[in-house]
């Protein structure tokens, strides 16, 4: 195997870029995967996040564009429809964006090399002159489409086709997208396939979409960075989590951080309170325009704000090196998104911190994440800030010991006036003793409703103010 970037038969161009980048050593994917790219195949690689990926399929792809005798003259490219030669899809809006930065990086010696990034939220016409003859087109597959729809684009040219992060790809829904531009392109010469994790419904979209592919695992996918040190903090609730945030982002060895949060507007709610707070903070959403995401990545990647307060949307493809701590303000949907959050910082061989904020309700999540990663969570207190003993166990979960807990919990996890917060709109009510409370309001303190409405049922008939803030 090669232990140098220079031992690796790259274009001269090529190397040229990765000398004044000051890439000198491959990453295990990089070493085991550009060789084989190199030689034609299709690869299917699994790789934990922030193992330089993108680089192992962006040199071996562009390395034959590089080689081509002769480029066809941009005037004449400009004027014809748009036909790459290298097409990488790629899952958000963020990802593409960053495989396309880091694609103009390596051909910046490439005479006559034009990279696009197409993607949804933006105008489509200036998308469209973004496109004019580009040779390396990254897209979001929605984007991508519209712009075969509109006549703008065809694939029957692409040499090398990409798909990164392809089980971000099946999560949102891609499959019959990623089949029809498979379709499109069928006359490309190679297929790679590259994903931090590998499910078999990620072999089954491989067998349709590749030939005879060679598979490469780095990492299982159900693996994270031994570089990062990961904590797990038992919470009574959103004021104690809000403590408890507020003492990791006060820590000397912070550089920059991201907060994840579990819905949009708790993103917003949180980064508005560390503002109020004084912190340098951006909020990053699905819902806001791309030239607003656009803007505040870019202040992230500035250093110009400190801290991004941001849902799963941000979780794969911020590649910023400063980021020194990852904070789960709320858990994420799926054991996976687990994974791809804390790959945010420990970056192609730093360190980072990834610091989880869990309520006991949540002993459930927290075991099956356990379970998923095949390790344990280090759990740790803070002085001062140390959370209420566990409530009573009577069940495998101590589930349905819930009473005093609910009430314990309670008294720090309410945010003035029924003010819901952190992706607790599905859990929050019960957690901070407010259901816990209105049965009670209503039928005079008894237990009977309880026993007798099946617990839930008197909450939805009853707690008639309830129900819309459970729908937030």
């Amino acid at each position: 195997m090669s232990k140098t970037f220079a031992e690796f038969s790259l274009h001269e161009s090529l190397q040229q870029a990765l000398q004044s980048l000051g890439f000198t050593s491959p990453t295990p994917v990089q070493e085991q995967s550009i060789p084989a790219a190199l030689e034609g195949k299709d690869l299917l690689v699994s790789s934990q996040t922030g193992s330089g990926k993108t680089a192992a399929f962006l040199l071996p792809t562009l390395n034959a564009l590089a080689g081509q005798e002769t480029f066809v003259p941009f005037k004449e490219r400009m004027k014809a429809i748009t036909q790459p030669n290298i097409l990488v899809l790629c899952p958000t809006r963020e990802l593409a964006q960053q495989v396309s930065q880091d694609a103009i990086a390596f051909v910046r010696h490439m005479k006559g090399a034009r990279i696009a990034a197409i993607m949804g939220g933006m105008p489509f016409g200036k998308q469209i002159q973004q496109l004019k003859g580009a040779q390396v087109v990254v897209a979001t597959p929605g984007r991508l489409l519209d712009l075969v729809n509109r006549r703008q684009i065809k694939l029957d040219k692409v040499d090398a086709l990409i798909v990164d992060e392809a089980d971000r790809m099946l999560d949102l829904g891609f499959s019959e997208d990623l089949e029809a531009i498979s379709d499109l392109a069928a006359n490309r010469k190679q297929t790679l396939m590259f994903s931090a994790t590998f499910a078999p419904r990620i072999i089954t979209l491989a067998e349709r979409m590749m030939n005879d592919p060679e598979r490469i695992a780095i990492e299982t996918g159900h693996s994270t960075n031994t570089d990062i040190t990961q904590t797990l903090h038992w919470t009574d609730g959103f004021e104690h989590k809000k403590k408890l945030l507020t003492h990791w982002l006060s820590e000397e060895d912070l550089d920059q951080a991201v907060v994840f949060a579990s819905t949009q507007e708790d993103t917003d709610m949180l980064a508005e309170e560390l503002a109020e707070a004084g912190h340098s903070v951006v909020a990053l959403h699905g819902a806001m325009p791309q030239t607003v995401r656009n803007r505040r990545l870019r202040s992230i990647r500035e250093g110009r704000a400190k801290i991004l307060v941001a849902t799963d949307v941000a979780a794969r493809g911020l590649d910023v090196p400063t980021i020194s701590h990852v904070i789960n303000f709320g858990l994420p949907m799926k054991n996976e998104d687990y994974v791809h959050r804390i790959g945010r910082t420990g970056r192609a061989g730093r360190t980072g911190k990834a610091i989880t904020l869990a309520t006991y309700r949540e002993r459930g999540k927290i075991r099956a994440l356990e379970d998923y990663l095949d390790a344990r969570l280090e759990v740790s207190e803070i002085e001062g800030l140390e959370p209420s003993p566990p409530p009573a166990r009577s069940g495998r979960d101590g589930g349905r010991g819930r009473n005093g807990g609910g009430r314990r919990e309670g008294g720090r996890g309410g945010f003035g006036g029924g003010r819901r917060f952190e992706g607790e709109s599905n859990f929050k009510r019960r957690e901070g003793g407010r259901d816990g409370d209105r049965p009670q309001r209503s039928f005079g303190g008894e237990d009977r409703p309880r026993r007798e409405f099946n617990n839930d049922r008197p909450r939805r008939e009853g707690g008639f103010e309830d129900r819309p803030r459970r729908e937030f």
